[in-house]
């Protein structure tokens, strides 16, 4: 929700280089006037994000991601450097938020300058930077996951102005809030394997940066085309980007409004990509949801936002005709809607079924829209399952149908509902392979 879920001048190490300097392969190009007065991952792809939590500088991305799943620490496996890494997480775990606070103080104290990359109230940054490194810190022997979540938070660091030489005075601040919290155990050969694991990531961050500045913008401006209100909360906007913006039905994008510089969002692609180059959102204004509010109750046609780059694994596969189960709460039916467009288009006649969940039948803001689709694809069919009506949870609505073992099962909606989406599909004999969703709530890396 608003509140999916995202450094210093030079290297500020000592002696100019130090533990961790990173092989420069190219830096972004410095902010410009623009990202100066209106700038804001990761994650790792991605609830469903409709307005979930706001990526900042290095915030946890939303690719692959569900409820962090922290292993057995009593369990001592993994590499030397992996499992001494685990026992220090392990200590700061009940008091991360002192970890955290005295992270941030290090960082803004010792590099005044890396203030500028951060929004102008920390409350809706707090602990997305400390929390996505020692989340990738936490999975370093899963490599093939491990590097996809960090190619991701590179490229989306972009927006932000984030140069390579921006990476040591992290890793500095890095090593020097845990040192000061994890003394139990702390020691020569913990902070040796912190060193390799930061260096090791941040080049991966650098070069996936780099490579991704040779092919597309750091961001896009894009102008709202139409608002439409369908709910007192709830706004579906379409915009068009000032140059060709490729995506993939099921994926996200991270959004920035002129009312809240360097405050980013992340929101589902409501349709499959368009002949027209339009985009379409699913926007709920929630509590205290700066970008949230002000897209829903602020934004009018002809006001122009900014999108990072798309992002997010929630894509369908067409490499199988395998059935498509789709759980879809609230406006978690936006990416659920672009799947079906996505499969429709391909002309295939594979079966598509929607559980598109709500509170209310007020909540059920799009189902015209699902119904006009079922109508005209024999081989989609859609349930609307209400909460206050059949007092169901949706997730426990598929337990009454299938069987569902031959689907591959995708989520979208708040993080509760994914969870025990994900917990029901397992129930019901559906392999955890064939379960796919993005929660901007935070990564969860898979064995």
């Amino acid at each position: 929700m608003d509140a999916p879920t995202t450094t210093s001048g030079e290297n500020g190490m000592p002696g100019g280089g130090g533990w961790f300097t990173p092989r420069k392969t190219a830096t972004a190009p410095p902010p410009d006037a623009d990202r100066a007065t209106h700038d804001d991952p990761l994650p790792a792809p991605a609830p469903r994000p409709v307005d979930p939590v706001a990526p900042q500088p290095f915030e946890v991305p939303a690719a692959q991601r569900v409820p962090t799943q922290h292993l057995p620490l009593a369990v001592e496996e993994g590499s030397p450097d992996a499992i001494l890494i685990r026992r220090t997480l392990s200590e700061i775990g009940p008091i991360a938020d002192k970890v955290t606070s005295y992270f941030y103080a290090l960082l803004f104290v010792r590099h005044p300058d890396l203030r500028a990359l951060f929004p102008p109230a920390m409350d809706t940054q707090r602990d997305r930077l400390l929390k996505a490194l020692l989340t990738a810190a936490e999975h370093l022997d899963n490599t093939p996951v491990l590097v996809d979540y960090l190619r991701n938070l590179g490229r989306g660091h972009r927006k932000y102005g984030t140069r390579a030489e921006h990476y040591p005075a992290v890793g500095e601040c890095l090593i020097g809030a845990l040192s000061k919290y994890a003394t139990t155990v702390w020691s020569p050969e913990v902070e040796a394997a912190w060193v390799r694991a930061y260096t090791t990531m941040s080049q991966v961050m650098i070069d996936a940066a780099a490579a991704d500045e040779l092919r597309s913008p750091a961001w896009w401006h894009a102008e709202i085309v139409t608002h439409d209100l369908r709910t007192p909360d709830v706004a579906i906007l379409t915009i068009r980007p000032d140059q060709p913006y490729p995506f993939l039905a099921g994926q996200y994008a991270s959004v920035e409004t002129p009312w809240w510089p360097r405050v980013w969002r992340h929101y589902s692609f409501a349709s499959a990509p368009r002949s027209d180059g339009l985009l379409t959102f699913h926007v709920k204004a929630v509590p205290a949801g700066w970008v949230s509010n002000a897209l829903v109750h602020r934004a009018r046609p002809g006001d122009v936002i900014r999108l990072g780059p798309p992002t997010g694994s929630m894509t369908v596969d067409h490499t199988t005709d395998s059935g498509l189960l789709c759980l879809g709460g609230g406006t978690g039916i936006a990416p659920i809607k672009a799947m079906v467009e996505d499969v429709a288009e391909r002309g295939a006649r594979r079966p598509v079924e929607v559980f598109y969940g709500a509170r209310t039948d007020h909540d059920l803001y799009d189902i015209d829209t699902m119904l006009r689709l079922q109508q005209s694809h024999p081989w989609l069919s859609v349930r609307a399952v209400i909460d206050q009506q059949a007092h169901l949870q949706l997730p426990d609505a598929l337990r009454g149908s299938g069987p569902w073992t031959e689907y591959d099962a995708y989520l979208s909606g708040p993080p509760g509902m994914i969870r025990s989406g994900v917990d029901t599909l397992r129930d019901i004999g559906i392999p955890t392979s064939r379960i796919r969703h993005d929660s901007v709530e935070e990564l969860v890396v898979g064995g």
